[in-house]
């Protein structure tokens, strides 16, 4: 049985579903970028005392795109698994691609470099299932990290699936973040991508950590969209005063004049709000206003029993 949903996550997963993590995908580019090449300097020395000191590992690619798209096709002979961490169930999804467990299962054996692997195609073994793990092992260990940057993934891994298995594995979708790693034996190359949901990735490997638990985050990308709001303004020049039986008088077209001593303050208001007192002026051809003062209403309020 699952746990209700705290508003604060219900809020989270509504706008990652729409928007991602944030609304901005090069925040989240760098992000991963930046995590695989930290993860990378922890994966490269391990997948070399695995497999031979022959076989390297490099980070090649950062793409944005769906979690649920990483998955592998059951005919690509490819080995899955995803990995849970304390908050959240797909923490991480690794695969691995047939020209990869190739790769591992030749250097394991110690197979020549100056040879072309042969690749899979074929149903894998287990064996090659085996190979598998220990390669997401190496990776998951690597991006789990330690202290307070921990994603707090479980272990040990569930064990990699591969053919119909993957299709049957129930994925829940959202943005994510897929960092590709090649694996190089001589001239034959295979690749491991880990697959992070955009929240899981800016949570504990982004730059914006301290953010993720308040409001500020919130404030602030919403914020930027008020400020891009248009808003009509609205500058009210005070004519005379008059009786309600010469307004009644009033016709279209009718001219009413401006006293010598007539207010030139002006009210420039925005949606029914007063915001600044201004003068009312004429700059060559155009009549301008000049913002003077914010708006009191308190004593606008005391000016007008004063004067009534």
């Amino acid at each position: 049985m699952t746990s209700e949903a705290s508003p604060q996550e219900m809020r989270t997963r509504i706008v990652e579903g729409l928007t991602g993590a944030t609304g901005d995908p090069a925040r989240i580019s760098d992000a991963a970028r930046a995590c695989g090449q930290r993860c990378l300097a922890a994966i490269a020395p391990q997948i070399a005392e695995m497999l031979a000191p022959s076989v390297s590992v490099d980070c090649v690619s950062v793409e944005l795109a769906r979690f649920a798209s990483a998955r592998p096709s059951a005919s690509s002979f490819s080995a899955m698994t995803i990995v849970a961490a304390d908050n959240s169930p797909d923490a991480l999804l690794m695969t691995a691609d047939a020209d990869a467990l190739a790769i591992a299962l030749c250097a394991m054996f110690g197979a020549d470099e100056e040879l072309p692997v042969t690749p899979i195609t074929r149903p894998l073994s287990p064996i090659e299932l085996d190979i598998a793990a220990q390669l997401f092992d190496i990776f998951a260990n690597a991006f789990n990290g330690s202290g307070e940057r921990s994603m707090n993934l479980r272990f040990p891994l569930p064990a990699p699936i591969t053919g119909e298995e993957v299709d049957k594995q129930v994925m829940r979708d959202g943005p994510a973040a897929s960092i590709g790693f090649e694996i190089v034996l001589g001239e034959s190359r295979g690749r491991v991508s880990v697959t992070m949901p955009q929240r899981v990735l800016l949570e504990h490997r982004g730059e914006a950590r301290a953010e993720s638990g308040s409001g500020a985050q919130w404030r602030e990308r919403f914020g930027e969209e008020v400020m891009r709001s248009a808003v009509s303004l609205t500058a009210t020049i005070p004519l005379a005063r008059l009786t309600l039986a010469e307004i009644s008088h009033l016709r279209v077209g009718q001219v009413l004049e401006l006293e010598m001593q007539a207010p030139t303050q002006t009210k420039l208001s925005s949606r029914d709000r007063t915001l600044f007192m201004c003068e009312f002026g004429k700059l060559g051809e155009n009549y301008t206003v000049r913002v003077v003062e914010p708006f009191d209403a308190k004593r606008e309020l005391v000016e007008e029993l004063l004067t009534a």
